[in-house]
Order: C-alpha cells, then structure tokens, then sequence
C-alpha cells in the first residue's frame, strides 16, 4: 500500500497486547485488522474487547492482505522466530525487546529484512516519549555541559509477586537483565551513544522461586539466569555509567537514571515510562558546614510532547514507512542494545571487560511537535 492509514496485525494476545490495543486504536494513522494467537480464543477475546474485525491463529496475521506491520508481542525465545515469519510473509515488523535472544539469529533478521526491502523496528519505545527526548534535547543545549557519567538503578524483589506465570522472565533471554536492561541501555544509546565495552558481575540468589499469585500460586519455577547483575559501561564517544539490575532487593527502586555533566546533573524519567519530572540539580556556589542543610539550585526542565504509551515506535515507524524516511527504533539499534547486554553477561561469567564488537550510527530523535494523535498519512 501507498497511502492511507497503515495496517498492522498483532502475534501474542498476552498480557501486554491490552496497552498496545488500547493506545494503537487511538492514533489515526494506523489501523489494526486482526489479532492473532496460539490460543485462538485468547486471541478472539482480545479482538472483541478492542472492536478489532478479525481474529485466529499466527497465519490469520501473517496473510491478512491489509496488514503491512505485524507487532510482535510473543516471549523472548519466540521473537525471531515470528518476526522472520512475518518478514518472509512480506510485512514489517515492529518487535516487543529483546529483538532476540542470541546475536546469530538476530543479525540473520535484520539481513533478512534488509534483503527484502522490509523494515525492522524493536521496543523500547519509551525512549521516544516526551521524558527522554526532552532530557536528550536538554543535553544537546549544554543545559548540564559536557555530560560525563551516569548512573542506574532497577532493584525490587521480583515479577513473580503479580505475575501469574512469571517463569519466562527468569528463563534465558529474561532476567532482570534482559527485560529490564533494554530499556536502560537504551535511553543510555540515546543519551551518550553507542557502547563500546562493558564489566559486569552477577549473582543468582537462588536455584528456584516461586508463583506467589493465580492458578500457579505456589509452584516453583527454575532459574536460568543471574538474578543480580552490576554493570560498567564504557561509550564510544567517551562517557561511562554504572548500573544495578537486581530482583533480589527488598528495597524497590525503580528507574533511577541521573546523567552527571560539567554543569550540573540531569535526572530524567524511569525509562520504562513515557514521561515524567526532569530536572536539573546545580553545583553548590558555596561549602555548608553541618548539621546546617545542604541547599543547590534545582532547575526544572519543561517536559514536551504529547504522553501517550506503547505503541509510539511503531506509529513513528508507520509514519516513516509512509513518508519515506528512517525510523527511530531501528532494527540495527535494537541489536546493537542485544549485544550490549549479551556483553554484559559474557563479562560476568567472565570476570573481564568485553567489547562490544557492534555499533549504531546517528541515534535519531522525535521532534517536539510529533503528535500521536494527529492524523498526518
């Protein structure tokens, strides 16, 4: 198709297809025909709910005539093997994270889209939303200097308090790690650049954890995957960060990102929302001598865009499919966050800094005025 709203079909009727139905049928330019699952009923529930006219199994996606992006929402282990059906079927793709979970298939991917003239698009697109992109153009002003280090934090005690099958998150290509890390990684790519080499230590706590609500409740699960991982980063243009990533802590502290300058630190949003406080803390201009309190000048940074949720990348996509030019979320950005944290865990097995042999070249933006809720195709 050439014009028109862009039609997208949606593989994984789980729980995470409730905000992308919800946001994706408010944005005028796309248009959803048709939600496929394993469990076809699963799958006919979640078309009902949202008034999506068609429903089935993954082939009722994969050959809808009006579908030029499939969203792919099935679990890590699955992800490349339905985006490279959906790609050999002729459609785009726009991917829940990781783009994978090996660098071997995902490369293979994004070679194969490539040769077909197809594009490639990889949650999380939190890092498009009014938070990040207004801390990003910040940066760019000088608001904080020259920025120099960061530092992150994700720590809670764990998924499987709510979750009622919380085993795939403690699986290969899961972990607090792999599901958490890409959005870290990559609000730090689009705040510092790509990576270039990464130390790490990790920890599992334990062999085995348990279900704590549902059906499940109370049914072990094994772990496959370091439940606690410490993180060095290093940046090709320079900068540094230091990151937690735990399911250990009885402590919640969730997204915790401060970007340290020569003028100032620069503390934006959790990166697994779309917006939120941003706001600068000054250096002190004078030495307080205890128990007086320590005063700095704060600065609060106007936060624009419009806030919607999941589904931004894949409207930016849809909308740069139509007018022809790259999209922000980019399959190669999406790998590049992969082996980053394949890296990572490579290096606390390891006990030693390693490389990061690939690379993204200029991290796009999305303007000030990008409104989801215009009708611009």
């Amino acid at each position: 198709m050439t014009g028109g709203t862009v039609g997208v079909g949606i593989i994984g009727a789980g729980n995470i297809s409730d905000t992308y139905l919800e946001n994706l049928s408010s944005f005028p330019d796309v248009t959803v025909h048709v939600v496929g699952d394993i469990l076809e009923d699963r799958a006919k529930a979640q078309a009902d709910k949202y008034g999506v006219a068609a429903s089935g199994g993954v082939d009722a996606v994969l050959s809808h005539p009006d579908v030029e992006i499939v969203v792919n929402l099935t679990i890590p282990a699955s992800h490349v093997e339905i985006s490279s059906a959906a790609i050999a079927a002729g459609k785009n793709v726009w991917s829940e994270k990781p783009i994978g979970v090996d660098r071997e298939s995902a490369k293979a991917l994004i070679e194969q889209a490539d040769a077909a003239g197809l594009r490639v698009g990889i949650a999380p697109d939190t890092v498009l939303g009014p938070g990040l992109q207004s801390a990003k153009r910040a940066i760019a002003r000088g608001d904080i200097g020259r920025p120099l280090f960061a530092q992150t934090s994700f720590q809670w005690q764990g998924p499987e308090i709510f979750h009622p099958n919380p085993g795939f998150l403690y699986a290969r290509g899961g972990g607090p790690l792999l599901d958490m890390g890409p959005y870290y990684v990559s609000a730090l790519v689009h705040l510092f650049g790509p990576v270039a080499a990464v130390a790490a230590l990790g920890l599992r706590s334990s062999e085995t954890r348990q279900v704590q609500v549902g059906e499940l409740a109370g049914t072990d699960f094994p772990i496959e995957i370091p439940t606690t991982v410490s993180v060095l980063t290093q940046f090709e243009q320079g900068g540094q960060a230091q990151s937690l990533y735990s399911t250990d802590s009885a402590l919640k502290r969730h997204g915790v990102v401060e970007i340290n300058g020569t003028e100032g630190t620069l503390v934006i949003p959790d990166p697994n929302t779309f917006g939120g406080r941003i706001y600068i803390t000054r250096p002190m201009t004078e030495v307080v001598v205890p128990p007086a309190p320590t005063v700095q000048d704060v600065v609060e940074v106007e936060q624009e865009g419009v806030l919607v949720g999941r589904g931004l990348g894949l409207l930016d996509m849809a909308r740069a499919i139509r007018e022809g030019r790259p999209h922000v979320a980019s399959g190669e950005l999406g790998y590049h966050v992969l082996d980053t944290l394949l890296a990572i865990e490579e290096s606390a097995e390891r006990g030693a800094f390693v490389p990061v042999e690939s690379t993204v070249a200029g991290v796009g933006s999305v303007p000030a005025g990008f409104d989801p809720l215009a009708r611009t195709v």
